[in-house]
């Protein structure tokens, strides 16, 4: 297939077949995609509260606050892209939604890349202890003991987060062992070996059980070229798409037990919302 991967899977939503192209490790990044008016437009519509609109240049916040679309660069390294992103950047590679497992290719992160300004825009800076003050304690998983989770109201984070809970709270005890107990929600820190906010920062991330969690940098052998792994089943990964989570396991730098909220990089198709 013309050096393509192509993974069947048959899971509970039915049979999916996964292609990707591997990708060079020394490869550039910077090019926007053909459907990028299309991202900007979910922008939108993901977070009505705090994003007006965007033209060709600018994606334009309800403060007045404007955030340049595009540095115009095509010729950045992935630790550029990681460390310096533009807007544009954060939709170097779609999210695969409702796509089989398989192991991403090569420095395919979907969602990993993050235009801090507009995340800190949106959410406050934690420093300034900004986010605290927008915190909710929900309590997870109630009826099998899963504790309590600090998330932020902003976005309709926390209320989404709670419906996650629910639906996962009726699935099985062999099934909620991957949830419970929780290893993280809000985390005023940055992301490890990076100079940027993680998403927990935010109070807008979890990390579930971490006794089932695979993370790229406690792989063995070449941390460059770490293999894929996961134990987590992929009908509660669908259940956290559904509500505008995505999945760390759909990096090729994964971490199985992290989800975060980013409803913009999620089809109207996946979350049953109406995010363009």
């Amino acid at each position: 297939m013309g050096g393509k991967r192509c993974i069947l899977d048959l899971t509970i939503i039915g049979i999916a077949i996964l292609c990707a192209v591997p990708a060079r490790a020394d490869e550039t990044y910077g090019k926007a995609p053909a459907n990028l008016n299309e991202y900007l437009d979910r922008l939108v519509s993901a977070y009505p509260g705090k994003i007006a609109g965007h033209d060709d240049r600018f994606l334009i916040l309800k403060n007045g606050m404007k955030f340049r679309i595009s540095d115009g660069r095509t010729d950045k390294t992935f630790r550029e892209l990681l460390e310096k992103p533009e807007i544009d950047d954060m939709f170097y590679v779609p999210y695969p939604a409702g796509a089989a497992l398989a192991s991403p290719a090569i420095n395919m992160d979907p969602g990993r890349v993050r235009f801090e300004p507009l995340f800190v825009a949106m959410y406050g800076d934690c420093n300034n202890h900004e986010v605290a003050r927008t915190l909710r304690t929900i309590n997870w998983l109630p009826r099998h003991g899963g504790g309590k989770a600090a998330v932020t109201t902003t976005n309709g984070v926390a209320a989404a987060l709670e419906l996650v809970s629910r639906e996962l709270d009726v699935l099985p005890d062999d099934q909620v062992k991957y949830l419970v107990p929780l290893a993280g929600a809000y985390d005023c820190r940055k992301v490890a070996g990076s100079s940027v906010r993680s998403m927990h920062a935010y109070g807008a991330a979890i990390d579930i059980n971490l006794r089932y969690a695979n993370y790229w940098r406690w792989a063995h052998g070449n941390r460059d070229r770490p293999r894929w792994r996961n134990h987590i089943p992929i009908h509660i990964v669908r259940i956290f798409e559904k509500h505008g989570f995505i999945w760390g396991g759909t990096w090729y730098h994964y971490d199985t037990m992290h989800f975060e909220y980013r409803p913009e990089l999620l089809s109207s198709k996946t979350t049953g919302r109406d995010i363009r």
